[in-house]
């Protein structure tokens, strides 16, 4: 496995909880890296030639602001290129914007502000105009994260394609519980293929505060605490792997008929059936599918 992506989970803390968020954000999360664990997570980075770009990301990453700070200039100045997701909670004025970009401006080669209804009552939020203006003027590169609402969704795939600008709801996290029930479903033996990850060669994997490296949000392939990331990018198997074999196999239909586990007739997509048999699965693989956070175990 070579990723050229390595993205840091800073905290699974946030200032929202949005229902759409794969790991169960929210202000009562729990789990941060120190810069201890920034420095040593960032030389392991070094020895995996192939990891270019290493992101900050949450949570939200600005909640532990000289942290990200110190975080970003480190991993600039070590060859890295940095970049940043946050919902732009800070941005409450251009001027304001401005100071919590400043610091970081020459240090970032992407700010992804994320903004849409279920983080705010419009669609473009101001927090997110203001940021944008600011990181413009700071020449620092920037774009949107916007995800659509189910319904919006739904009309989409009648007419085959989604407004521009906005990308659709992955059914995983808490999105699997709070999202559903307003999704068209389709019947669960249509799901023999995951279509969002590529498991067996990703471009990216996540890394949380607890050192479990994500190969998909919820699906460990081994801690960087107890083992180098070197040596889990060599050792990982994904034909063998106690969950990536079987969804390489036959996708999460693939899960759930070779573990016989108990299931609806209609899912809302493939990431809904995923989660819903790795929830049932977690007893047995309880270093795989973790930790806690990534279920909405607070």
């Amino acid at each position: 496995m070579k990723p050229t992506g390595l993205h840091l989970l800073l905290t699974y803390q946030c200032t929202f909880e949005c229902d759409h968020c794969f790991v169960w954000g929210s202000p009562f999360q729990s789990g941060t890296l120190t810069l201890a664990n920034i420095k040593f997570i960032l030389q392991q980075a070094e020895r995996v030639p192939s990891v270019r770009w290493i992101y900050f990301e949450g949570g939200e990453p600005f909640l532990y602001y000289p942290i990200l700070v110190k975080g970003a200039r480190s991993a600039f100045r070590m060859g890295f290129q940095v970049g940043i997701v946050s919902n732009a909670y800070w941005a409450t004025s251009v001027k304001d914007a401005l100071a919590w970009l400043k610091p970081l401006q020459g240090f970032i080669n992407d700010l992804s502000v994320s903004s849409d209804l279920f983080h705010d009552s419009e669609t473009s939020s101001q927090q997110a105009q203001y940021a944008r203006i600011a990181a413009e003027y700071l020449k620092i590169p920037v774009d949107v994260i916007s995800v659509a609402q189910p319904e919006t969704i739904s009309a989409a795939q009648r007419v085959g394609q989604l407004p521009a600008g906005e990308s659709a709801i992955m059914y995983r996290g808490r999105a699997a519980e709070k999202l559903v029930e307003r999704a068209d479903k389709r019947p669960w033996q249509e799901f023999t293929s995951c279509p969002f990850e590529d498991l067996r060669e990703p471009g990216r994997v996540h890394l949380d505060p607890l050192g479990n490296l994500h190969i998909c949000q919820g699906i460990s392939i081994g801690n960087l605490y107890q083992n180098p990331l070197e040596e889990i990018c060599n050792a990982y198997d994904p034909d063998t792997h106690p969950i990536t074999s079987h969804i390489l196999q036959g996708g999460p239909v693939r899960l759930v008929e070779h573990f016989e586990l108990a299931h609806e007739d209609q899912y809302a997509d493939a990431c809904h059936l995923c989660y819903q048999a790795r929830k049932s699965l977690r007893a047995r693989f309880p270093e795989i599918l973790g930790p806690d956070q990534m279920y909405g175990l607070i």
